[in-house]
């Protein structure tokens, strides 16, 4: 039963650990593969441009530069502005909102690590000119995002591969305690970059949501965050954390170890036993420890029996 009862400690860890890594792949998997409607609903960003293309005659007012109007105008003129832009871990996706609202997906670009989305480029706005026509505001959220970019891939990066090394540190955890603290040690670190991109992400995509609504809210652009990408993200740091809690606690019980029995040697019936004279009296059974003295002049021997019968001749 010791084995079974180590696989029983780390079974509850084991699965959190998987449950965690999952996540993760999902998180890599978003907008990945514009036929699966899974994919296309987990997002970080997600850019709504709809409203511009359907109402190009936005009259212009003090909130609203006159050039870079012209500017969205031409692009959406162009079929370069869609209805929708949305923003995954390794690329965005694009597409077209019916009358129903119902999102359809026409376009995803390659995968790109550290990838980061470049409106300016996306909607084909990438004249030195126009570039310099967007708010301060809306460049120095970009400016910031595509640094910011390059650290959140590397965490998730990192996550993915140190919780799938730590499932397999997992399965020596079964035979010892040593191996449970061993995966310990990947568990914390796994869950200290899944924690780190969770916030980060978070913080990001939220700051560059607010940018968008800030200085586009006049040009009927819209700016807003996955929030079941953000679930799955942090239901990750949930699971990573239990994981790490149940791992230090298999460090500590649940050796594997058999209770031994202590064995009791039992004498094998019909053997030989040696029994005291009957003649020693009192003497008996410690005849071999007595020392043997002879009686001087050549008498018996203290220890020697005596005959209670000897006869007398006169």
């Amino acid at each position: 039963m010791g084995k079974l009862g180590r696989f029983a400690c780390i079974f509850t860890p084991m699965a959190l650990t998987i449950a965690s890594l999952l996540c993760l792949c999902l998180v890599f998997s978003g907008q990945q593969n514009k036929s699966n409607s899974l994919q296309n609903d987990l997002y970080f960003f997600k850019a709504d441009t709809k409203n511009f293309t359907e109402n190009p005659n936005i009259l212009p007012n003090e909130n609203i530069d006159s050039k870079l109007l012209n500017a969205l105008k031409n692009s959406a003129s162009a079929k370069d502005l869609k209805d929708f832009y949305k923003v995954g871990l390794w690329n965005y996706c694009e597409g077209d909102i019916d009358n129903k609202g119902v999102d359809t997906v026409t376009y995803c670009s390659p995968r790109q690590t550290a990838f980061w989305f470049n409106p300016i480029q996306v909607w084909d706005l990438s004249n030195t000119t126009i570039q310099a026509l967007f708010p301060k505001e809306l460049q120095d959220g970009l400016s910031a995002y595509e640094k910011v970019a390059k650290w959140m891939f590397a965490a998730y990066t990192l996550a993915f591969w140190i919780t799938l090394a730590e499932i397999v540190l997992g399965i020596f955890a079964i035979f010892s305690r040593w191996g449970s603290f061993v995966t310990t040690i990947a568990s914390t670190a796994s869950s200290i970059f899944i924690i780190a991109g969770a916030i980060t992400s978070t913080a990001l995509y939220g700051a560059l949501a607010g940018s968008f609504d800030t200085t586009l809210k006049e040009y009927k652009i819209e700016g807003s965050v996955g929030t079941k990408m953000l679930a799955v993200v942090w239901l990750a740091v949930a699971f990573s954390l239990g994981a790490g809690l149940f791992w230090l606690f298999s460090t500590c019980c649940c050796s594997g170890k058999s209770k031994s029995k202590k064995m009791v040697v039992e004498k094998t019936p019909y053997t030989y036993e040696r029994v005291a004279s009957p003649y020693l009296g009192a003497r008996a059974g410690h005849e071999d420890t007595l020392p043997l003295n002879p009686m001087p002049h050549g008498g018996p021997s203290q220890n020697s029996a005596y005959e209670p019968f000897r006869q007398t001749h006169v």
